[in-house]
Protein backbone atom coordinates (compact mmCIF):
# COMPACT_ATOMS: atom_id res chain seq x y z
CA UNK A 1 0.00 0.00 0.00
CA UNK A 2 1.22 3.47 -0.82
CA UNK A 3 1.31 6.47 1.44
CA UNK A 4 -1.42 9.04 1.04
CA UNK A 5 -0.73 12.74 1.28
CA UNK A 6 -3.57 14.58 2.97
CA UNK A 7 -4.39 18.27 2.76
CA UNK A 8 -6.14 20.36 5.43
CA UNK A 9 -7.07 24.02 5.22
CA UNK A 10 -5.99 26.23 8.10
CA UNK A 11 -7.35 29.57 9.19
CA UNK A 12 -4.91 32.43 9.25
CA UNK A 13 -5.05 36.15 9.86
CA UNK A 14 -3.19 38.84 7.98
CA UNK A 15 -2.84 42.47 8.97
CA UNK A 16 -1.45 45.31 6.87
CA UNK A 17 0.06 48.09 8.96
CA UNK A 18 0.77 51.46 7.38
CA UNK A 19 1.81 55.00 8.27
CA UNK A 20 0.56 58.01 6.38
CA UNK A 21 1.91 61.54 6.36
CA UNK A 22 -0.18 64.27 4.74
CA UNK A 23 -2.54 61.61 3.33
CA UNK A 24 0.35 59.81 1.57
CA UNK A 25 1.48 56.38 2.70
CA UNK A 26 5.14 56.50 3.64
CA UNK A 27 5.61 53.10 5.31
CA UNK A 28 3.92 49.72 5.49
CA UNK A 29 4.36 46.13 6.54
CA UNK A 30 2.41 42.90 6.83
CA UNK A 31 2.09 40.43 9.65
CA UNK A 32 0.51 37.03 9.07
CA UNK A 33 -0.56 34.77 11.91
CA UNK A 34 -1.16 31.07 11.48
CA UNK A 35 -1.15 27.91 13.60
CA UNK A 36 1.44 25.17 13.67
CA UNK A 37 1.70 22.17 16.01
CA UNK A 38 2.96 24.42 18.85
CA UNK A 39 0.55 27.37 18.70
CA UNK A 40 0.22 30.57 16.70
CA UNK A 41 3.17 31.86 14.70
CA UNK A 42 3.51 35.38 13.31
CA UNK A 43 5.44 36.11 10.13
CA UNK A 44 6.60 39.65 9.43
CA UNK A 45 6.78 40.46 5.74
CA UNK A 46 7.55 43.28 3.33
CA UNK A 47 8.49 46.13 5.66
CA UNK A 48 8.91 49.17 3.42
CA UNK A 49 9.62 52.85 4.07
CA UNK A 50 9.75 55.45 1.30
CA UNK A 51 13.37 56.41 0.70
CA UNK A 52 12.77 60.06 1.62
CA UNK A 53 11.46 58.97 5.05
CA UNK A 54 14.06 56.39 6.03
CA UNK A 55 16.10 56.67 9.24
CA UNK A 56 13.25 58.60 10.88
CA UNK A 57 11.80 55.74 12.94
CA UNK A 58 8.89 54.82 10.68
CA UNK A 59 10.16 51.29 10.03
CA UNK A 60 10.73 50.86 13.75
CA UNK A 61 7.13 51.94 14.40
CA UNK A 62 5.84 49.41 11.86
CA UNK A 63 7.85 46.64 13.54
CA UNK A 64 6.61 47.70 17.01
CA UNK A 65 3.01 47.60 15.80
CA UNK A 66 3.53 44.19 14.17
CA UNK A 67 5.09 42.70 17.30
CA UNK A 68 2.21 44.08 19.39
CA UNK A 69 -0.33 42.66 16.91
CA UNK A 70 1.32 39.23 17.24
CA UNK A 71 1.33 39.45 21.05
CA UNK A 72 -2.31 40.54 21.13
CA UNK A 73 -3.22 37.60 18.90
CA UNK A 74 -1.52 35.11 21.25
CA UNK A 75 1.42 34.17 19.01
CA UNK A 76 4.28 32.38 20.74
CA UNK A 77 6.87 33.66 18.24
CA UNK A 78 7.32 36.10 15.39
CA UNK A 79 9.63 35.46 12.46
CA UNK A 80 11.16 38.20 10.32
CA UNK A 81 13.34 37.84 7.26
CA UNK A 82 15.82 40.18 5.64
CA UNK A 83 18.14 39.86 2.69
CA UNK A 84 21.89 39.33 3.08
CA UNK A 85 23.97 42.49 3.18
CA UNK A 86 21.34 44.63 4.92
CA UNK A 87 23.19 44.80 8.22
CA UNK A 88 21.48 48.05 9.26
CA UNK A 89 18.10 46.30 9.00
CA UNK A 90 19.42 43.23 10.83
CA UNK A 91 20.56 45.51 13.66
CA UNK A 92 17.05 46.98 13.96
CA UNK A 93 15.58 43.49 14.32
CA UNK A 94 18.23 42.54 16.87
CA UNK A 95 17.40 45.68 18.87
CA UNK A 96 13.83 44.34 19.10
CA UNK A 97 15.11 41.04 20.50
CA UNK A 98 15.05 39.05 17.26
CA UNK A 99 18.00 36.69 16.87
CA UNK A 100 19.57 35.12 13.82
CA UNK A 101 18.15 31.63 13.59
CA UNK A 102 18.75 29.38 10.62
CA UNK A 103 18.41 30.23 6.96
CA UNK A 104 15.56 31.16 4.69
CA UNK A 105 15.19 29.32 1.41
CA UNK A 106 13.08 30.80 -1.33
CA UNK A 107 11.75 29.66 -4.67
CA UNK A 108 9.93 32.14 -6.86
CA UNK A 109 6.86 30.62 -8.50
Amino acid sequence: MGNKIERSDIIFKGVRISIKKDEKEIAHGYVYMFPNDHGLVAYLEDIFVEESHRKMGFGTNIIKAAVQEAKNSGCYKIVATSRHGREHVHKIYENFGFCKFGFEFRKDL
